[in-house]
């Protein structure tokens, strides 16, 4: 294996101590404008100026008083002991001079050992070697992957790995959540895109179906017609394999009742029975109506009876001519002359008399002949259900012990004999009343069904009621027959694979799953109503399921849903949750061959060489960019691989090699390269401006980043402060314009913590100052730029200049650490590309916190130009290294009463103090030229005068 480079354990700097900086360092030997060396009457006087804006630095000369030794400034209350200069120097002073020179609000007493340890690190040498010390060697700037990790030449060598890698805990929770017959454990696989979340699942799930075929029996599940509640359509559960046969033998039924069933019902037999029974009934009527007709035939008239739709009457009629005469005929005759109206009134005159005996004798009649009519009607019932029952035990007797289905037949036979003995022409026809609608279908030795729904709205995921029209026919015709199931009732018995953004992005499918899911029961609906579609009335009945759910999706979701949806946690109790990266160790490596040995083979691309295979896994370890490790999301490596063999095919190639994969690396960040060669080109115009080279006070340049898809890029970012005497306190500039996100602004507000921590001040701050990310017109967040926005701060505190050759990016904690960030490789890459599009100096490089140099997986050109030393990068722990890799100053330790003379924050700590005087004077204490008449001030601004060596 190759070395990683580790964040500690790199070589020691090229500049060790004692030795003079060599010009490639970005710390130069000589003297640091920085460093101000004040007169006498400078200090006696004048107040300290307020250095604010991008103010630069020019450079100053010693007063006369004061001068420098080359190296840095001796002071008189911090003598280093290594120094020969300062050695002479304090034999010539004496020790009440070097008491005297102590600045007032640090103490009178002597140089204490915190002092003397820290004087000789607060030197000109000093600094530059602490800066050597913190440049990560070009050795720890790239993880390399050597060919000597590979025992093949080619991945055809190779036996490729059809399996997940590293997932050894998603796994276990996986195969305990579909093994476990407890409800309530589906399964959320909680992953990142590219990680196998998919591809393991599906792994594990036929290995249990080969151990056990079937979780559950497999059933069948079909509708028919409810006959009691026509819009409730009767539910059927059948073994698998059964509800064809039903089907099958119900449609043998309607064939049978359409076709043989009337035949039978006209059998000679039943056709005798039927004439004799109305005979009988016939001869029945005549012994009723017989008295009355021999009286009214002697009176010359006649019973007549009028069918009058479903029933009849019995009517008096005149008799002419030896038939009976309706009155309105007779009235015709009489117009005639054939009869006389004399015969019309005698007709008239009798008829009243037997009216009350003829209507006592139609009601005899009548009743008689309902009876008779019931009796034909249960002579043709009793023979039509002797038929019906054989037919219909023919298909009980297939599904013995199923209630549901003899409750069904029981049902048809009863409307059979009620509404289809005479038919009637609306009729539905019989194989579409009495037919069954299979919703589900199972092979009796199939599997356990797996379902993966990639559309899962309401119709996929739950089912539907079809609205349709009959032939001809403009009524709406919803009923058993448009029932469809979803991806729930098709997992019935088995395994449903969902993906949580596609159902949440779905309106009702979330929560009918959660429905189905807590009750056990899936209820198929109707579609929205609208206006062009008919009314549905049909609401099936509920069917019983059991499935076991896996919900695929990122942890944002997962978070969301077991904050806002209480029965999500009840529902979905067994976590697998995935990494996205592996271990970058020999296992790591060679599962990474086996991977791409198995893309190469399943989508028969050209064999990759084993170099080509080490650049995938350089490629991999930039997309972790985590120290040791590589990302599992193989998807990514997978689309370089193609490309990869996409260009060595073009250029003729029969294997792939490394340079085919970094050609598809770079044709891939190239196509969405657009936003940032458009950046970088704005930097060439000067429309933005961002400086790598000079020095100015209260400025630097930050880094950001953007993404375009997968791709992420890094940028500069113009980072300014001010500051003056007020009361305002630290103001974010981004924040005030609402451009700030929540993370910067926190990181501000740690700034500020900081800020406190280090000026350890005895007194509120009494200044404004304020922060601004220049020429920045979008939202900007994250914590990243607080490292740089302390060190733009005290710039403009200190008047100190910071070098723009030199970017930062780190997050700080209130004590000064520097923390780590994300896209650490992107933001170095970012300036370095703006950097050389100005021209590389050998002063250019980038700061990045210490956590952050095992992360490292640079550019090969970016590499290339740290090791001719052309571009650096310091890795750093604290806000202290950062400030002098910046300043090229010795940033200050706290020694207990302050810190040491000559450095950057005991400067910070006096001009806090010098702008908390400003803000408590009083008009008294300022005479007519303006300036301060305070004895104690002058005092302590000779105190912390440098003493030049004579």
């Amino acid at each position: 294996m190759s070395r990683s480079n580790g964040g500690e354990g790199w070589p020691a700097a090229t500049t060790k101590p004692g030795e003079a900086v060599t010009s490639a360092s970005p710390i130069s030997s000589t003297r640091h404008p920085a460093l101000w060396i004040r007169s006498a009457s400078d200090a006696a006087g004048a107040p300290l100026a307020s250095p604010t804006g991008d103010r630069r630095r020019k450079r100053s000369r010693a007063p006369p008083r004061s001068r420098t030794t080359g190296v840095g400034v001796l002071w008189r209350c911090s003598v280093a002991k290594d120094c020969p200069r300062g050695e002479a120097m304090a034999k010539k002073k004496n020790p009440g001079d070097r008491q005297s020179a102590q600045p007032a609000h640090e103490g009178s007493g002597g140089v204490d050992e915190a002092k003397a340890l820290v004087a000789a690190d607060d030197t000109r040498e000093g600094v530059a070697q602490r800066v050597g010390a913190l440049r990560v060697p070009g050795a720890a700037l790239r993880w390399r992957c050597g060919e000597d990790c590979f025992q093949f030449e080619t991945t055809s060598e190779l036996d490729a790995l059809d399996d997940v890698v590293a997932q050894g805990t998603a796994r276990e929770a996986l195969e305990f959540g579909l093994l476990t017959r407890a409800r309530g454990q589906n399964v959320y696989v909680r992953g990142l895109r590219g990680t196998g979340r998919r591809t393991l699942v599906r792994q594990v799930i036929r290995r249990m179906i080969a151990d056990e075929p079937r979780r559950w029996e497999l059933r069948d599940h079909c509708y028919v017609h409810n006959f009691a509640q026509p819009d409730r359509p009767r539910l059927i559960t059948l073994p698998a394999g059964q509800a064809r046969v039903l089907r099958d033998a119900m449609k043998d039924f309607a064939s049978y009742l359409t076709e043989d069933f009337p035949k039978l019902l006209d059998a000679e037999a039943l056709v005798a029975d039927r004439r004799a029974l109305e005979a009988k009934i016939q001869q029945e009527v005549e012994q009723i109506t017989a008295p009355l007709e021999k009286e009214l035939e002697n009176a010359g008239l006649k019973l007549v009876t009028l069918q009058q739709g479903q029933g009849a009457q019995t009517v008096i009629f005149p008799v002419v001519n030896g038939q009976p005469m309706p009155p309105a005929q007779l009235q015709q005759l009489i117009q005639k002359g054939e009869v006389s109206r004399a015969y019309l009134e005698r007709y008239e005159e009798k008829v009243p008399e037997y009216q009350q005996r003829v209507e006592d004798v139609g009601q005899k009649v009548m009743l008689r002949q309902r009876e008779g009519m019931r009796e034909m009607r249960d002579l043709v019932v009793t023979e039509a259900r002797k038929l019906l029952e054989s037919a219909l035990n023919g298909v009980q007797d297939r599904f013995p012990g199923h209630e549901a289905v003899a409750e069904f037949t029981r049902e048809v036979l009863e409307d059979v004999l009620e509404n289809r003995l005479r038919p009637k022409p609306d009729d539905l026809a019989a194989e579409l009343r009495y037919g069954v609608n299979i919703v589900l279908e199972n092979q009796p030795d199939a599997d356990a069904p797996v379902i993966e729904e990639m559309a899962p709205n309401m119709v996929n995921l739950v089912g539907t009621v079809e609205i349709g029209l009959e032939d001809g026919d403009p009524r709406s015709a919803t009923d058993y027959r448009g029932v469809r199931a979803g991806a729930l009732l098709r997992a019935d018995g088995g395994y449903l694979i969902l993906n949580v953004t596609d159902v949440l992005s779905e309106q009702g499918a979330w929560r009918a799953l959660i429905r189905t899911l807590r009750s056990g029961q899936l209820e198929i609906v109707p579609p929205e109503l609208t206006w062009f579609r008919p009314r549905a009335l049909v609401n099936p009945e509920p069917i019983d399921v059991r499935v076991r759910v896996i919900l695929m999706g990122d942890a944002r979701n997962y978070y969301l849903l077991d904050q806002f949806d209480p029965e999500f946690g009840d529902l979905f109790k067994v976590l697998s949750d995935f990494d996205h990266e592996i271990d970058r160790d020999d296992d790591g490596v060679r599962n990474y061959a086996s991977v791409i040995s198995h893309i190469v083979t399943s989508e028969d691309l050209l064999p990759f060489r084993r170099c080509a295979v080490g650049a995938l896994v350089e490629h991999g370890a930039r997309i972790a960019s985590r120290a040791g490790k590589l990302t599992a999301r193989f998807g990514r490596l997978a689309d370089i691989a193609r490309e990869a063999e996409f260009v060595a095919r073009r250029a003729g190639a029969e294997r792939v090699d490394a340079e085919h994969v970094r050609e598809a690396v770079r044709r891939t960040k190239q196509r969405a390269s657009l936003p940032s060669r458009k950046f970088q080109e704005l930097i060439r115009r000067g429309t933005i401006r961002i400086e790598t080279a000079g020095e100015v006070v209260g400025q630097v340049n930050g880094l950001a980043v953007i993404g375009a898809g997968p791709i992420t890029y890094g940028f500069p970012a113009r980072i300014t402060a001010t500051i003056s005497a007020g009361r305002a306190g630290l103001i974010d500039i981004e924040a005030s314009a609402s451009l700030s996100g929540s993370i910067h602004t926190k990181g501000f507000h740690i700034l500020g913590g900081l800020l406190r921590h280090l000026l350890r001040l005895d007194h509120p701050l009494a200044f404004s100052a304020s922060l601004a990310f220049e020429q920045s017109y979008g939202g900007i967040d994250g914590d990243s730029a607080s490292g740089a926005e302390t060190c733009c701060l005290l710039s403009a505190l200190t008047g100190v200049p910071i070098r723009q050759s030199i970017a930062m990016t780190g997050a700080i904690d209130q004590h000064g650490h520097v923390q780590a960030i994300g896209g650490v490789n992107e933001k170095i890459e970012g300036f370095y590309d703006a950097c050389r599009a100005e021209g590389l100096t050998g002063e250019q490089g980038v700061i990045v916190p210490h956590s952050n140099a095992g992360d490292l997986m640079l550019r090969e050109d970016v590499v290339d130009a740290c090791g001719r030393g052309e571009f650096s990068v310091w890795a750093v722990r604290t806000i202290h290294q950062a400030l002098e890799v910046l300043t090229g100053m010795p940033a200050g330790r706290w020694t207990g009463d302050g810190y040491p003379p000559g450095t950057l924050l005991h400067l910070a700590r006096r001009k806090a103090h010098e702008y908390w005087r400003l803000g408590s004077l009083t008009p008294r204490d300022v005479d007519s030229d303006g300036r301060r008449i305070e004895r104690q001030k002058e005092e302590e601004d000779k105190a912390a005068e440098p003493v030049a060596e004579s």
